[in-house]
């Protein structure tokens, strides 16, 4: 992902102007818009779109439009920001609402969609939004083409425009007609891509002499010349612009002329196009206009800036969302030298995974995780000290409580919790900010390994927040027998392919010290052999080693599968506090260990006392975080860190 921007004035290589919508889409592929029963949804509009893909692709881009003062507002706010985008210029609007749009797949090529634009936050743009030193903070503006519809968002680009000329910078203009914004067609065509009117031909005619890159569709060619075929259009934008036109041909990719036009459509300069099944053509031109961006802002020849557009429109095409699917500058460069066996590029494991990697919501370089996730330990706990199991639940809200008054909203810090005893628990939780928290899925104990509530997992992952990691413990050791272990591969290979197509991360934790010797190989070739199946979770979550040469080679085989893992962290077992502290010690050299994820050290003592009754409530919470606060300390000190 791009770099976050948030200075006000900031340098910035590229401003968008204009539609920033909710899109909502359907998720029953080829089925009728009527007949779809479920959403997804995301960041939209044309100029959102393209702040998101430049961002990806390493430029410095901002947003300038409005949203609403609601929750779909805020939502894009803190996408953009997530995606390092600048929020700088985005305006909160009290009185409109946000835009949304609804959107299916119906057939290849036909995508039905609805606008609900009525009065929304981002068509109310003026004038008094532009902020002329905030525009003159960057190289390039691209407005576009619905944002002329209204005299209010007209005025606002073109005073935009005369900002950024003034400052030398340069102006984009991508075409982007939608005729029923223009109110030249019904509710039902949102769709449609055409329809002739002198009144949008002239009010884009208009923009054409003050541009210095014009992109549009064969369509948006001729609606801003005013003109009835693509060859007469691109003159008749010539004779008004001197600014390079990139005519976008879909399938065919594109054609980029930077001189005078000919006769032959052909004779321009032509990027490398891309054999690729459509999928869903909606946002592939705002991918398309990401690339392009990305290669002529960076300097690179037309050719190579229409390449890399083409390559970003493959992309769009072969996803079903707009934004989200958009590749990353790894991801890009990735395809452009390996290229993929599957015209269906959401089908491609390796760009799949890399995408996946490189758009994770969040940074996380270190984690210190109270682990509470622990379900036979405390119904043993309670059974013991004679309580009702239904106080567990009490008890794991104190935990994050305790875990809370340490990490006091610093970050790294987070925890693990369970949905049999830790339901109330992860409510507290989403009141405090952590930066992470794992879920267990394994039953506990289960050797071979079992779901607990349900074998059928994917069904269960899709009601979980988005953010919440899939934890899963496995008994796993090289040296089992083979069909254990091929049960244990097979459960993990379905879990990890079940969270990828949830979109949820992933925690696979290994235990084979319970079941067998433990050497400097033995994780490695556990990791090996999983790696092999094509697991590649996010994390992993290993039993402390013996020495610094074990961590040594489980880090070696983590960079050779997968560079882009975010790293492990260790557990507990239980350990007292000076052993743990030596587990610390031992992986210093080990950067790929990011932390550790503990429990019963911090949590057990205060476990028994507070279930027989003879802990409070704050003794409870107090005796956990002094122990979790000791462990993040001699963490932070065996890595010469302390806690921001």
């Amino acid at each position: 992902m791009g770099e976050a921007v948030d200075a006000k004035h900031a340098p910035l290589d590229v401003i968008t102007i204009g539609r920033a919508s909710v899109d909502l889409y359907g998720q029953q592929i080829g089925s009728r818009l009527e007949d779809i029963t479920s959403f997804a949804k995301s960041v939209g509009g044309c100029p959102a779109n393209i702040s998101v893909g430049t961002a990806r692709l390493g430029l410095r881009s901002a947003l300038l439009t409005r949203v609403g003062d609601e929750q779909m507002g805020r939502f894009i706010r803190e996408q953009l920001t997530r995606e390092g985008v600048s929020v700088a210029g985005l305006k909160t609007d009290p009185d409109r609402l946000t835009a949304l749009v609804l959107l299916s797949v119906e057939d290849e090529g036909v995508s039905p969609m609805i606008f609900y634009r009525t009065d929304c936050a981002d068509m109310a743009l003026s004038e008094d939004d532009i902020d002329e030193a905030f525009i003159a903070s960057a190289r390039a503006i691209v407005v576009t083409g619905t944002h002329f519809s209204r005299p209010n968002s007209d005025a606002a680009q073109r005073k935009a425009i005369r900002a950024i000329k003034a400052k030398g910078g340069k102006v984009v203009f991508d075409i982007d007609y939608r005729p029923n914004l223009w109110g030249l067609a019904g509710h039902a065509e949102g769709f449609e891509r055409y329809v002739k009117s002198d009144r949008v031909s002239a009010q884009l005619k208009s923009v054409l002499p003050d541009c210095d890159l014009i992109v549009g569709t064969e369509e948006e060619i001729m609606i801003a010349s005013g003109t009835d075929d693509c060859p007469s259009a691109l003159k008749t934008i010539r004779s008004l612009s001197a600014a390079t036109i990139v005519l976008k041909r879909g399938a065919m990719g594109c054609i980029v002329y930077d001189g005078p036009i000919s006769d032959d459509l052909e004779d321009g300069i032509v990027g490398k196009g891309f054999p690729i099944e459509v999928y869903n053509v909606l946002g592939a031109g705002d991918a398309f206009m990401s690339g392009f961006l990305r290669g002529w802002l960076g300097g690179e020849s037309l050719e190579t800036a229409a390449t890399w557009a083409n390559a970003c429109g493959a992309f769009a095409v072969s996803r079903l969302l707009c934004a989200p699917e958009y590749p990353t500058f790894e991801e890009l460069q990735f395809f452009l030298k390996n290229g993929s066996q599957h015209l269906a590029l959401r089908k491609d494991e390796a760009i799949n995974h890399i995408h996946w990697a490189t758009t994770r919501r969040r940074d996380i370089p270190s984690l210190m995780a109270l682990a509470c996730d622990h379900r036979i330990q405390l119904d043993d706990v309670a059974a013991k000290a004679g309580a009702d199991p239904s106080r567990i639940h009490d008890f794991k809200v104190l935990t994050v409580k305790a875990a809370a008054r340490v990490a006091a909203g610093r970050a790294g810090y987070g925890m693990l919790l369970d949905e049999k005893y830790g339901r109330e628990a992860m409510f507290e939780f989403a009141r405090h900010s952590f930066a992470w928290l794992g879920r267990p899925v394994e039953l506990p104990g289960s050797r071979p390994l079992r779901f607990e509530f349900s074998q059928d997992i994917g069904s269960q992952l899709i009601e979980w927040p988005v953010d919440h990691c899939i934890k899963c413990l496995c008994f796993y050791h090289p040296d089992d027998p083979e069909a254990l272990k091929t049960e244990q591969q097979q459960k993990l290979k379905g879990l990890f392919e079940a969270a990828r197509k949830v979109g949820r991360e992933l925690l696979i934790e290994i235990i084979a010290g319970k079941h067998g010797e433990l050497d400097d190989t033995t994780i490695p070739r556990a990791l090996e052999e999983l790696y092999a199946l094509g697991i590649k979770p996010d994390w992993w979550k290993l039993e402390p080693q013996a020495s610094a040469g074990a961590w040594a080679k489980i880090e070696a085989v983590i960079l050779k599968n997968d560079p882009w893992c975010r790293g492990i962290v260790l557990l507990g077992l239980e350990a007292p506090q000076d052993e743990l502290e030596a587990a610390f010690a031992a992986t210093a050299k080990a950067p790929i260990v990011k932390g550790f994820a503990v429990g019963r050290t911090i949590f057990i003592n205060a476990a028994e006392q507070w279930l027989a009754g003879k802990m409070s409530d704050e003794e409870a919470v107090a005796d956990m975080a002094s122990r979790f606060e000791k462990l993040t300390e001699a963490w932070l000190a065996a890595r010469g860190r302390k806690a921001a």
